[in-house]
């Protein structure tokens, strides 16, 4: 979000099958990374200054797994362009936030929601409904 308001946003399959949802919200995490990292670079490019780009996600195994380089022997599978979040974490490029996975804005593009978490959201993400 940049001023109050959803600029860039993506909805899609995910491009490989992995075995644990830790390990797709990781690939997730470092997908969102490199495309606040894009962003970031042509903002600064106009003139903008930018500390650390927040990122939340709502699964502690992925955000754990972004925040420490050592590789377990269990991830070691992972394709070695999703661990380009753990290089802009170490850098300083990135933060990384937990949130609650009923607070969670972006459920509203990938899940059936109720009415009232619905527009809740829509709410949050500045979107408008005219």
């Amino acid at each position: 979000m940049i001023a109050g308001g959803v600029f860039s946003w993506t909805s899609r399959t995910q491009r490989t099958v992995v075995s644990s949802s830790t390990e797709a919200k990781y690939m997730a995490l470092s997908d969102c990374s490199q495309q606040c990292i894009w962003v970031r670079s042509i903002l600064t490019e106009l003139g903008y200054k930018f500390g650390p780009i927040h990122i939340s996600g709502d699964n502690q195994g992925s955000i754990f797994m972004a925040s420490n380089p050592i590789t377990e022997s269990c991830n070691k599978h992972i394709d070695v362009q999703y661990h380009a979040i753990q290089d802009f974490f170490a850098q300083g490029k990135v933060k990384l936030f937990y949130l609650e996975g009923n607070e969670n804005l972006t459920d509203m593009f990938t899940k059936n929601l109720g009415q009232a978490k619905f527009c809740k959201f829509r709410g949050q993400l500045g979107l408008e409904f005219y």
